[in-house]
């Protein structure tokens, strides 16, 4: 479970970049193409975000972390880069 989760973390933060890059650089060039790429990339990274957490949440209770470690890993999922972070920093300290 430890590769799936380091896995979709890194596919969360990659989706949250997108989005990111979707709305400040796209949205004031092509605004017809913002709105054809929104839908479908605000829904994968939807996915990716609530498989992120659960997976966190799961790790959390198998690997018994505690809860400072459990609470900084899922603050990352909502800050840039976070996950990417999380996933170097903490994951790698898992093995």
């Amino acid at each position: 479970m430890k590769k799936f989760f380091k896995i979709i973390a890194y596919l969360e933060g990659i989706s949250y970049l997108c989005l990111f890059f979707n709305m400040f650089v796209i949205k004031s060039n092509n605004l017809e193409l913002y709105k054809q790429i929104l839908f479908p990339l605000g829904m994968a990274h939807g996915l990716l975000f609530v498989l992120y957490v659960v997976l966190a949440i799961f790790l959390a209770i198998e690997l018994k972390w505690s809860l400072k470690k459990t609470f900084l890993i899922l603050i990352a999922s909502v800050l840039p880069f976070g996950t990417f972070y999380s996933e170097k920093y903490w994951i790698e300290q898992m093995k």
